[in-house]
């Protein structure tokens, strides 16, 4: 096999549930990564209404709050996904 050739082997995958409807992400990502893959971009709101989403991707800003497994107001930055995994954004229907 050639070293320098692309790999064919698919990366692992994980089903979680993003308001209410189940998505295939990559396993070795964060709820933000994942979240920002799937298209999300209102993660939370703002106390005026405005949308907001992941600034800092390191914990600090916590403008990636969303509700995760139940939990509200977890920071989606540092939050690996694994299987099952139950998210609410702002962009949820409720």
């Amino acid at each position: 096999m050639n070293a320098s050739a692309p790999s064919r082997i698919a990366p692992a995958q994980v089903t979680i549930v993003v308001d209410g409807q189940e998505r295939r992400v990559p396993a070795d990502v964060t709820v933000a990564v994942a979240l920002l893959g799937l298209g999300v971009r209102a993660f939370r709101t703002s106390v005026h209404g405005e949308p907001r989403a992941p600034l800092c991707g390191m914990g600090i800003c916590y403008e990636c709050r969303v509700d995760i497994d139940g939990v509200a107001d977890r920071r989606a930055c540092l939050v690996p996904v694994v299987d099952g995994l139950l998210v609410r954004t702002a962009e949820s229907p409720e």
